[in-house]
């Protein structure tokens, strides 16, 4: 269900699915912020649609790195190698555009990308200054944006509304205007909107018979289905789980591990920014520009684990950069007139996306107190990152200044690190796993528990990546998808595998 706010009508309504958060058991969870797209299409119609492969290693950074205390890190029980091709044929059925690269830093491809990578901006420009100076490596940002026209879709106009809009001519590769046309088309899916489920139905031999949902009238229907796929992303897919409850799994449907909710990954990120004495024109043209790769492996000579991507953002128009208000200045009158005029349309900011590790007492789970619009218990979200992650975080907050500097910024700043409250990156809380008392589904997100329930979003992620999640979202669903037809032909959709 979509706000009724107009200005966020794309996102949830937190006047409608409240959530609650927490740093930890101790605490009473307060009022929440988390948001995510809830639109046909969900967040990839609102997101900035960076769209990077995982590496190779990210699959399995426990045998990389060993076990680090308090956190539940392991491998995933699949391969890049096994994943690869789903890659390539979800950024050509989705229309990804970016510069295929030779590097350990870049994942290795089997088929260069569908059309040419979004063209360079004063971001990148000021990047590979920099980088120069430093001896880093900077890429275009591969992104779903298609930059010619591209199966019956026109390119990019650089209008520069990406993030957190719709996209108005359709350059956007996102769901809403690729797969699911394509899927309408066929006349075998109907797109059924407004709709809120509640619960997903069991029948007495422990399968899946369908989903109960409100429709837009506030009405209660059943859905039958042989087989439910569950796709609400990796905080509401959790929530829905534990909502559904049966005298089969009484702490929620496919949840005998008691892992459904936890490790929750909801993404950390830093900031930096500086102010240029010339105008960059950044808010023209998609939302991220170019990236520095040489931090996204992990260095055991840092420190500490993990690691991330540097891009470079500057999406703020002048309007926009008025109404946040001017660096250190005040916040009407003269002065803030003045620093106006100097300082709109010279700032670039850069944006990492790091490394956050996988903890058991971070999760998703129901409040006791607190109920959405339908009566249903809100989710809560319970959160504190790992003492590793803020060094992680500290990190990049450092490199990022430094790369600004070399830049030429005339002024640079950065907030203090701060711990993530929730976000649009969320995962992990339904991981992928061979073992069914260490996971929740298996390796092809057929639920342990319920074999003809499926779960097929960002919470079967066994670790959380360097933090742009989409596009092995929908390497995986690619996958999934193939193994649930092969089953339903095989007659095999309702056996346990």
């Amino acid at each position: 269900m979509y706000s009724q706010d107009p200005v966020n009508r794309l996102m949830s309504d937190p006047n409608r699915q409240r959530n609650t958060f927490r740093r930890n058991d101790k605490e009473k969870a307060v009022p929440g912020t988390h948001s995510y797209g809830c639109v046909v299409g969900g967040g990839t119609v609102t997101y900035g649609a960076s769209s990077w492969r995982h590496l190779p290693y990210e699959f399995k950074e426990a045998t990389h790195e060993g076990t680090l205390a308090g956190s539940g890190l392991a491998d995933w029980p699949i391969t890049y190698e096994e994943l690869e091709p789903y890659y390539t044929k979800a950024e050509w059925e989705i229309g990804i555009s970016g510069q295929r690269v030779d590097s350990p830093l870049f994942s290795p491809m089997s088929k260069d990308y569908p059309v040419p990578p979004l063209p360079q901006k004063s971001s990148g420009a000021l990047f590979r200054n920099a980088a120069a100076k430093l001896g880093l490596t900077v890429v275009p940002n591969v992104a779903a944006i298609v930059t010619r026209p591209y199966r019956g879709r026109p390119a990019c106009v650089n209008c520069g509304m990406c993030g957190g809009y719709g996209c108005q001519v359709k350059a956007k590769s996102s769901s809403a205007v690729t797969l699911l046309p394509a899927a309408v088309a066929t006349g075998r899916c109907e797109i059924r909107v407004l709709s809120y489920v509640r619960e997903i139905s069991l029948a007495g031999n422990g399968k899946a018979s369908g989903a109960v949902y409100f429709d837009a009238q506030n009405r209660e229907i059943f859905q039958k289905a042989k087989a439910v796929v569950l796709c609400a992303n990796g905080t509401e897919t959790p929530r829905l789980l534990l909502l559904s409850k049966s005298k089969s799994f009484p702490d929620g449907h496919a949840n005998s591990s008691g892992l459904v909710g936890k490790y929750l990954m909801s993404g950390n990120a830093c900031t930096a920014s500086g102010l240029f004495d010339q105008p960059l024109e950044e808010y023209k043209g998609a939302v991220t520009g170019a990236a520095i790769l040489d931090f996204v492996p992990s260095d055991s000579k840092r420190g500490f684990y993990g690691g991330g991507r540097m891009t470079a953002r500057g999406q703020e128009s002048p309007i926009q950069y008025a109404l946040l208000g001017p660096h250190s200045t005040p916040s009407w009158g003269s002065g803030y007139k003045t620093a106006l005029k100097k300082q709109a349309n010279r700032k670039l900011t850069i944006t990492s996306f790091i490394t956050q590790l996988p903890l058991e007492t971070n999760r998703v789970d129901l409040d006791p107190d607190v109920k959405d619009a339908w009566g249903l218990p809100a989710m809560r979200l319970t959160t504190t990152s790992h003492p590793n992650d803020f060094k992680s975080m500290e990190f990049f907050r450092q490199k990022s200044l430094e790369i600004l500097n070399a830049a030429g910024a005339v002024t640079v700043w950065a907030d203090p690190v701060a711990d993530s409250t929730g976000g649009a990156h969320s995962r992990g809380t339904c991981r992928m796993g061979n073992d069914p008392q260490t996971s929740v589904v298996n390796k092809f997100h057929r639920a342990h528990d319920v074999p003809n329930l499926f779960i097929v979003d960002g919470s079967s992620f066994v670790t959380g990546g360097r933090n742009h999640p989409t596009m092995t979202i929908s390497a995986l669903a690619f996958r999934a998808a193939d193994h649930l037809v092969r089953a339903a032909r095989s007659g095999t959709l309702t056996a346990r595998r």
